[in-house]
């Protein structure tokens, strides 16, 4: 979700960190580019700021892990069906952050696209509290950086950042919706020819 960054700016420049926090759990990337701008032209601290930046980042990204983990029974149960969502599929999602629980949480952090699903895919998986905030920390105190320098050397283009970051996420999530539409196609088409060995 991208933010209208006029009124954003504005809230900023008056409020400063007070706003600067919610507004980071809501969007992250966008706001940290916006709030390293504001920091070249000295309105705002960049070292307060890195702080605040990273600690709204893993809030809002322990609020997707809590509503994978504390609502997965209740989803799956309720709506699952529907989406072909099983208890049978939860189970290899487990085993699947049991072997690789850094690399999925860092990578699906890295990625602008991916990050809420993984997040959220965490949760549902049961990955304890522990590794989730150490994974999520140790991708997340780099990103945050590079995006606050981003904003500070090359804070004027922000919005058009900001757009390429929106059409690089439409552009995986259409990915990803063109593989699973392929994945049932293929599986209609074969389940017409049985094998004839």
């Amino acid at each position: 979700m991208i933010l209208p960054s006029e009124p954003i700016i504005h809230y900023l420049l008056l409020y400063k960190y007070f706003v600067l926090f919610p507004v980071m759990i809501v969007e992250g990337p966008v706001i940290t580019v916006i709030a390293g701008f504001l920091c070249s032209l000295g309105y705002l601290n960049i070292f307060a700021v890195y702080g605040v930046v990273v600690m709204g980042d893993i809030v809002g990204d322990s609020i997707y892990y809590v509503a994978g983990r504390w609502g997965r029974k209740r989803f799956v149960d309720r709506w699952g069906r529907y989406i072909g969502i099983t208890m049978k599929r939860i189970m290899r999602l487990q085993e699947h952050f049991a072997k690789h629980t850094g690399k999925t949480l860092i990578a699906g952090k890295l990625s602008h696209a991916f990050g809420a699903p993984v997040l959220v895919a965490a949760g549902v998986a049961n990955v304890s509290c522990w590794q989730f905030v150490l994974f999520n920390f140790m991708a997340t105190v780099p990103k945050s950086l590079i995006l606050l320098l981003i904003g500070f050397y090359f804070g004027q283009g922000f919005s058009k950042i900001s757009k390429y970051l929106d059409y690089t996420a439409f552009a995986m999530i259409a990915l990803v919706a063109l593989v699973i539409i392929l994945h049932f196609i293929m599986k209609r088409i074969l389940k017409n020819f049985p094998d004839k060995a």
